[in-house]
């Protein structure tokens, strides 16, 4: 095609569009009729232009992406067998949830290739034994193994440290100087601020801040800090656009950070569909949900993505809903060309401007952070707790009101549908009274409310 074909036409600026748009609207106010102000504070103009973007935005997103399983490891053996089932099914890299000081690394990686598939292991304990087993039994391998250990988050989601904070930050120490043989040994879980409710510039905003305390920690020894290699894990919303913007933010934002500490400006990007918007009633909309927020992940430059199954809310873990949730991305890969091009969204004057507003918001908060004492020090206070319960309450007001739409929950519902027998798992908010250090983000799903009652009506 030739680069004259458009020569003809005459170019028309951002405020011709706007005027023609006015005079279109035959009076009605441009601002409020066509202006979206959205719960994250971005407000989203009806068109954009080259005019709209400040400076060019660079970030590097991976050539490829992996789908990933996960396997909750309550028996070795049985884990083992799924995983190398699921690897057969198409999956490409496998997260272990280890639960148990118990496991036996030989029979769980028994046949697995470690050389080329891509491995995570989370803990739910913290333990340097543990740790040295598994180098024990790595010895002479070539491997692809990531770890994920995270002792900030745990703090932030339950409340307590493993031990304590020195102790914790002692075994962290060593676990990452022994580590060098790994992809990545720290984690950030940004997945809580999301399912607790916070805006997409606070989610940005504690991962950073979350990061800046390990590599704040690790900077004063320079034989760990050139071994930090961190992965963060994120969760999608339904906000097509704006994940996909998200993404590309956290990829900046973290670069810009660790440029400062000199360290390697690139992050590994572990994604899986929010549970915030997941239903128990009409739950195969969740196919959509999670479809969409895959397609999110993958735009916005995750390096792995992992998808939850349409039922995981309210089934234990199944057989046909993994190989549902695993077939999601295999269309997404195999059959809609999602593993074609890297940087797809490059270029889209909405989406850059998108992840420049985002980042910007975020920095400002990250920088509050900061000047506060830091994510530790306003984690202690319940300053972020606070923050996130606020935002996460103007999200279910907005629900409530039906400004939110849930297909199927508060809006078009099905009222032949029926629930109650088929709940094998609790799908509301478990309040656990106990003794913590802190106050614990919780996660809860902005349609708990509504289901409960509706449950009581069957």
């Amino acid at each position: 095609m030739s680069h004259t074909l458009f020569n003809e036409f005459q170019e028309v600026s951002a405020k011709e569009w706007k005027q023609k748009i006015q005079f279109d609207l035959k009076g009605a106010d441009y601002n409020e009729t066509l202006i979206f102000h959205s719960k994250d504070g971005i407000s989203v103009k009806p068109f954009y232009t080259a005019e709209d973007l400040k400076d060019p935005i660079s970030v590097a997103n991976p050539i490829s992406w992996n789908v990933c399983e996960k396997i909750y490891v309550a028996s070795d053996i049985k884990s083992n067998e799924k995983a190398l089932r699921v690897l057969k099914k198409g999956a490409e890299s496998l997260w272990f949830v280890i639960s148990s000081k118990e496991s036996d690394f030989k029979v769980l990686f028994k046949n697995i290739e470690l050389n080329a598939i891509p491995i995570y292991i989370s803990f739910e304990f913290l333990s340097e034994e543990f740790l040295n087993s598994l180098i024990i039994f790595l010895a002479g391998k070539d491997h692809q193994i990531s770890l994920q250990i995270d002792i900030i988050g745990n703090l932030a989601r339950s409340g307590n440290w493993y031990q304590d904070l020195k102790k914790d930050h002692e075994i962290l120490n060593k676990i990452v100087v022994k580590a060098e043989d790994f992809k990545s040994a720290i984690s950030v879980d940004g997945t809580l601020y999301q399912n607790a409710g916070a805006t997409i510039p606070q989610e940005l905003a504690y991962m950073l801040a979350h990061a800046n305390e390990y590599l704040n920690h690790f900077d004063n020894d320079e034989n760990i800090k050139a071994e930090t290699k961190l992965q963060f894990l994120t969760a999608t919303g339904s906000n097509y656009f704006f994940e996909i913007a998200k993404l590309k933010a956290l990829r900046l934002l973290y670069a810009s950070l660790a440029s400062e500490y000199k360290i390697s400006e690139k992050c590994s990007i572990l994604a899986q569909p929010s549970k915030r918007d997941k239903t128990l009633y009409d739950y195969n909309i969740n196919l959509l949900r999670t479809t969409t927020q895959n397609m999110s992940a993958v735009l916005g430059g995750a390096d792995e993505v992992y998808n939850s199954p349409y039922d995981a809310i309210y089934h234990k873990n199944n057989e046909f809903g993994d190989r549902i949730a695993r077939n999601q991305l295999l269309v997404l890969k195999n059959e809609s060309y999602f593993d074609k091009v890297s940087n797809a969204s490059d270029g889209a004057y909405y989406i850059e401007t998108l992840t420049q507003q985002f980042a910007e918001k975020a920095l400002e908060i990250f920088k509050e952070i900061e000047n506060g004492g830091g994510f530790l020090k306003q984690l202690k206070e319940g300053i972020i707790q606070r923050k996130i319960t606020e935002s996460a309450v103007k999200e279910q007001e907005l629900f409530d009101s039906g400004k939110i739409t849930l297909v199927g929950t508060n809006k078009f519902q099905n009222p032949d549908d029926r629930m109650a027998n088929d709940l094998e798992l609790y799908p509301f908010l478990k309040m656990n009274p106990r003794k913590t250090l802190l106050q614990p983000i919780l996660e809860k799903r902005i349609a708990e409310k509504s289901e409960q009652e509706r449950l009581k009506t069957e």
